[in-house]
């Protein structure tokens, strides 16, 4: 059976490294499809997956298909509320289309039972991610940050193109 093929692993802090370049490979592709060109610098920046993995709560995550990472996962598990992140979730562009994300993400949510709801985003024209985390995941849009309503927490337009426009999503598994 395929789920079964499919691992989660903890990251190791000396594999941060090759982890961070694999996620800036898989978010590069669809910056370039859908702008033409990277702005300077990784998408996303070191810095900022510096933060994200380094964060007191987070957990890094390897995506594992036959013992091979094929992908990974950045999470912020709040032990006290339930309420826990999916940060950043990537695939190797090479793995896409084939149903792993699906399975990687029910691993995730089969590892944290207790989890009441899991929030994620995305950038607005991230089509294939809005089509996986609504039709696939179940998660619902809550949210539509815009240059009228702007993300808190989010990255600003001089990151690249549309950086200040996308959604917020929720998926509530226990109430």
């Amino acid at each position: 059976m395929i789920h079964k093929r499919i691992t989660l692993v903890e990251a190791e802090v000396g594999d941060f490294s090759s982890f961070k370049s694999e996620l800036q490979t898989a978010f590069a592709v669809a910056v370039v499809d859908e702008f033409g060109q990277l702005p300077d610098g990784p998408i996303p920046s070191d810095t900022d997956l510096d933060a994200a993995m380094g964060a007191p709560d987070a957990v890094v995550l390897r995506i594992q298909f036959d013992h091979q990472p094929i992908g990974g996962a950045i999470l912020s598990i709040n032990e006290e509320t339930k309420h826990n992140s999916l940060g950043l979730f990537f695939l190797s562009p090479k793995k896409h289309g084939r149903g792993l994300g699906y399975l990687a993400w029910q691993a995730i949510e089969r590892r944290y039972p207790e989890t009441l709801v899991w929030h994620t985003h995305t950038p607005y024209f991230e089509k294939r991610n809005i089509h996986f985390y609504v039709n696939k995941c179940g998660f619902k849009i809550v949210e539509f940050f815009n240059d009228r309503h702007l993300d808190p927490h989010g990255p600003s337009s001089s990151e690249f193109p549309g950086a200040d426009e996308g959604f917020r999503f929720e998926k509530i598994m226990k109430g």
